[in-house]
């Protein structure tokens, strides 16, 4: 029997599909890296049809490639090997919610926005704001962070409890409902950023916050981006319990008002946002402006109405696809690079010097509170040149950030596109890695050719 007759027998025909559409559908997600077919598409609806999945493809060696929705930068969903896309789009429910506890249990396949809407009723929500409208479950694989991390932490530090099925069917908890623990060794932190080749989430277990009595937001205009940058370690430094602070340059102004009908001024600026109670953010707000103004800030904008912090944020996360959707024949490549925020100044610099030396259109923009930033460049995939310049822009940045001690991705992940990058930022670690893997995953059937390197994986 063919691996679909065999998982139709197992788990039903509706939950499994060799459709064309689906299988197209399952061959890629938003990086530029080239789609490849898996064999058949699964939905499963249960933990239970998960442990059977994972046991049927270890007996067989066939490779299983878990899909939430598809929003990844690194083609973790790309099943290189072909095989299984266990797509978790069924397993979408919220299971628990205490808000008591501060606490809900949900399926991998539970979106963000779905749970902040379910959140609100409650006067609650979930920190973790990557921009897309990505799957819990894809969110907890590859640690995800986002704009709110400066204030909240990424997505590693918001889990209380993993669900997870193993290659070989068994199923696991890596923590509890405490709020923190001193027993055992710390299963959440190895399975969350393990993006799906160590095993395949059923539940997460989430720490939620209060929704803040007042938010404000604010926008801060500036002639360089050094000013922004130097402003932005100011404001850490000087200890304001800031919620948001992203770095947007020049360009990337010019091509969101463009796109999404805003009127910003086109300069590097800075997107703040506070949250508290309404005394002590104006307190704060007041405290970052003189702060910016030292650094000769040209204007200095708060935003109080909901409306227009939505348009800001909006605008902020369109990003992406404002330059992506600028002219239909052009890519984008960006980079995801986080070093200490000390050395931000100088990496910031450095990688502007090399879009300009290449002559590429690109952008830098990013989570500068937390010394995450990216750099976004548009090319045309059929010039061979521009090509070449792209990818060589990315090695650069990556090897002066991990130079500076910092990491080669700071919540995008590895997936294809940072493999290469393993060796030179964990060395020795990386045989430690490898060896967790042999461990969990003998026959190398969860999501291979990610995140290690073909050697690393196969020690």
């Amino acid at each position: 029997m063919s691996i679909y007759e065999e998982l139709a027998a197992r788990l039903g025909k509706e939950k499994v599909t060799v459709n064309e559409t689906e299988l197209a559908h399952h061959s890629h997600d938003e990086s530029y890296f080239n789609p490849v077919l898996p064999d058949v598409v699964v939905y499963p609806t249960s933990a239970e049809d998960v442990q059977a999945l994972a046991a049927y493809a270890n007996e067989r060696g066939i490779p299983i490639v878990p899909f939430g929705i598809g929003s990844g930068l690194e083609g973790h969903s790309i099943p290189v090997n072909k095989g299984i896309s266990a797509d978790f789009s069924q397993m979408n429910k919220i299971i628990d919610l205490r808000p008591d506890d501060l606490m809900v249990k949900v399926q991998p396949g539970v979106t963000r926005l779905q749970l902040n809407q379910e959140l609100k009723k409650h006067g609650l929500f979930f920190p973790v704001d990557p921009g897309a409208d990505a799957t819990i479950g894809g969110m907890a694989a590859t640690n995800a962070s986002g704009t709110q991390a400066v204030r909240y932490g990424v997505m590693r530090e918001q889990i209380l409890d993993l669900e997870v099925v193993l290659a070989d069917g068994r199923l696991i908890h890596t923590g509890s409902l405490a709020k923190k623990s001193s027993s055992g060794y710390h299963l959440n932190s190895l399975f969350a950023g393990s993006e799906g080749t160590l095993g395949l989430f059923t539940e997460i277990t989430l720490k939620l916050h209060g929704i803040p009595e007042s938010i404000i937001a604010a926008r801060a205009c500036f002639s360089s981006v050094q000013q922004c940058v130097e402003t932005a370690v100011s404001i850490l430094t000087a200890g304001i319990p800031i919620a948001r602070m992203e770095l947007v340059d020049a360009r990337s102004i010019a091509q969101v008002n463009q796109y999404s009908g805003t009127e910003f001024q086109e300069m590097p600026s800075l997107f703040l946002e506070f949250h508290g109670n309404e005394a002590g953010n104006q307190a704060d707000a007041e405290f970052v402006q003189a702060l910016c103004e030292e650094q000769s800030c040209q204007e200095f904008i708060f935003e109080k109405n909901s409306l227009k912090r939505a348009q800001l944020w909006k605008a902020r996360h369109d990003l992406s696809y404002a330059f992506r959707h600028s002219d239909p024949k052009l890519k984008t490549i960006g980079t995801d690079v986080c070093v200490p925020i000390s050395k931000l100044p100088e990496m910031i610099a450095y990688a502007r010097s090399r879009i300009e030396f290449h002559g590429l259109d690109g952008a830098v923009l990013g989570h500068i509170g937390d010394g995450n930033f990216h750099t976004l460049t548009v090319f045309d995939p059929e010039v061979n040149e521009q090509v070449t310049k792209t990818h060589l822009l990315n090695e650069e940045i990556v090897a002066f950030a991990l130079d500076l001690g910092g990491s080669c991705t700071g919540e995008h992940g590895v997936g294809i596109g940072k493999m290469k990058y393993q060796q030179q930022e964990h060395g020795e670690a990386l045989s430690v890695m490898a060896d967790i893997k042999k461990l969990l995953d003998p026959n190398n059937i969860l999501n291979p050719g990610k995140l290690l390197p073909l050697q690393a994986a196969h020690q």
